[in-house]
């Protein structure tokens, strides 16, 4: 048997946890939640918000740090219903994709999923009941990955449990289908419930108005950025041209993985040898996606806070075998010898795995088992413009000796990157504000980044589901301003490994929440 770690939570997080079980086993490594899944029908939903609250915890942080997860649960699943029109929600809770990574024996991680799939039925009932208000739109952008649910179903399992899993499957789905053909168009928020959706859970409040203006800023500085690399390996050209020009030159679909593999290992070597996150230790494997995650082009998968420590996984995934050679290239475009080297930095160290690595020293239950996405991807995304400015692009070019690889490359897929999240953030804003259309967001991120056609349409159609999918670019703002102040407060006495260990001590806290490693 695994080492099972069944913590003392305080009950106010415990209640968090219940609700969100899916989030506990895959972020957290509390595999108590295991072949578990909360109740998402309505009352079940108001019956899980009902419970949240309590005592205050003793540590101020902490407190503020729970609560504001508490407040945005409250908004989001109460206020705002999420539950009712965003089939994310229960399509989270019926995931069985984390039962492939090996965090315990096989038989049992497989036994734990025959659990898990004996209550689809159940969940698809309360799906259905919730799931009332599903706009056209988010319907038809979600039914692929409501469909890979059943690509993680295991081989072998008693036949009566794969027939009713399937048939509860095959409701989900048609229920999705109807939604596409007959939802209402019009899935956006309203721009005061998105500066809500967005500020609550990260303890602040958000001026939409000002945070289109700095997307807008961000967007130029970018685009300086990104002329000056280009106009050092191409000069005179157009930017975005040579940029599109050098994403068409990638592996092929047998070369992704051993690219990938190469890119870990350099950012992992040069993460540790400048210090750039508190540890650097643990296994970091590269392998493709499990089929339930085969959507997504690459993710980390960390050993979690309470897990015993098992190997972590850089999911890479290359193109569909079924797929035309046209829709293969275009697929490995994002695998670049120009992007991918920015991808493995997001997603390995000092992103992601680097992330993982230090959540696991914390003592805090609430700052290992809450963590705000828009610190976690802001973090990510933050750490890929620290290794242009730390000299990552040098390192890499005379450590692989291809003299058709240059640290312009490198910078130049930072930059790419980098503007197709700062156009997500100023789409989301425009989107459900009204300010703008699906065809109007396609349109910018067309002319803002290197995306065409299907690819920007697929970018601008995530806002419909995904409205604080700017989080990226505006959590790394948000680091970017508090590294200014903290110079300005240390002194002689910053470095940015000070500043990287102070702020990781905070576990992913809430972006309102990070001033509190100025504090003496």
């Amino acid at each position: 048997m695994s080492e099972r770690i069944h913590p003392e939570l305080p009950p106010r997080l415990r209640a968090i946890a219940e609700l969100l079980p899916d989030a506990m086993r895959g972020h957290a490594g509390l595999h108590e939640y295991d072949g578990t899944a909360a109740d998402l029908s309505p009352e079940g939903v108001r019956a899980h918000l009902e419970r949240l609250g309590g005592d205050p915890l003793e540590d101020p942080h902490d407190e503020a740090h729970l609560t504001a997860f508490e407040n945005g649960l409250r908004y989001e699943l109460g206020e705002l219903q999420s539950h009712r029109d965003n089939p994310l929600v229960h399509i989270g809770g019926m995931d069985l994709s984390e039962y492939e990574r090996e965090y315990a024996p096989a038989a049992e991680r497989d036994a734990a999923r025959i659990t898990h799939l004996r209550l689809w039925p159940r969940l698809v009932d309360h799906a259905i009941a919730s799931l009332d208000r599903v706009g056209a739109p988010t319907a038809k952008s979600l039914i692929g990955a409501a469909r890979g649910l059943s690509g993680s179903l295991p081989d072998e399992m008693p036949e009566d449990v794969r027939r009713d899993a399937l048939a509860a499957h095959a409701r989900l789905v048609a229920h999705l289908e109807h939604a596409a053909e007959h939802g209402p168009e019009d899935v956006s928020l309203g721009g005061e419930a998105l500066a809500r959706l967005m500020g609550t859970p990260e303890a602040m409040e958000v001026d939409l108005t000002d945070l289109a203006a700095r997307a807008d800023a961000e967007r130029d500085r970018l685009r300086a950025l990104l002329a000056e690399a280009t106009g050092r390996l191409a000069p005179g050209r157009e930017p975005l041209e040579v940029a599109r020009e050098l994403t068409r030159d990638h592996p092929d679909t047998e070369g992704v993985l051993e690219s990938a593999r190469r890119w870990t290992e350099l950012c992992l070597e040069f993460t540790a040898e400048r210090g750039l996150a508190p540890y650097s230790d643990g296994e970091c494997r590269v392998d493709v996606p499990p089929p339930a995650q085969r959507w997504a082009t690459a993710m980390m998968a960390w050993s979690g806070p309470w897990e015993r420590d098992t190997p972590s996984f850089y999911y890479v995934n290359p193109p569909d075998p079924e797929w035309s050679e046209q829709e293969a290239d275009e697929w490995l475009e994002m695998f670049s010898h120009t992007t991918l080297p920015a991808v493995s930095v997001h997603e390995v160290a000092p992103g992601h795995y680097s992330h993982g690595r230090a959540l696991r020293r914390l003592q805090s239950p609430v700052r290992r088992a809450l963590p705000s996405m828009s610190f976690v991807e802001g973090w990510a995304h933050y750490v890929e413009e620290v290794c242009v400015e730390e000299g990552f692009g040098e390192y890499a070019a005379e450590r692989l000796g291809d003299p058709d690889w240059t640290a312009d490359h490198f910078e130049i897929g930072v930059w790419l990157e980098a503007l197709i999240r700062v156009t997500r953030l100023a789409v989301a804003i425009g989107v459900h504000s009204g300010s703008m259309t699906v065809e109007e967001a396609t349109a910018r991120f067309v002319e803002d980044t290197p995306l065409q056609g299907p690819a920007a349409l697929a970018e601008a159609q995530r806002a419909t589901f995904d409205p604080t999918y700017g989080r990226y670019t505006w959590g790394k703002l948000e680091i970017m301003a508090l590294r200014e102040r903290a110079r300005e407060r240390w002194g002689s006495g910053f470095s940015l490994q000070r500043f990287h260990r102070e702020l990781l001590a905070l576990g992913a806290p809430p972006l309102g929440l990070i001033d509190a490693i100025l504090d003496d």
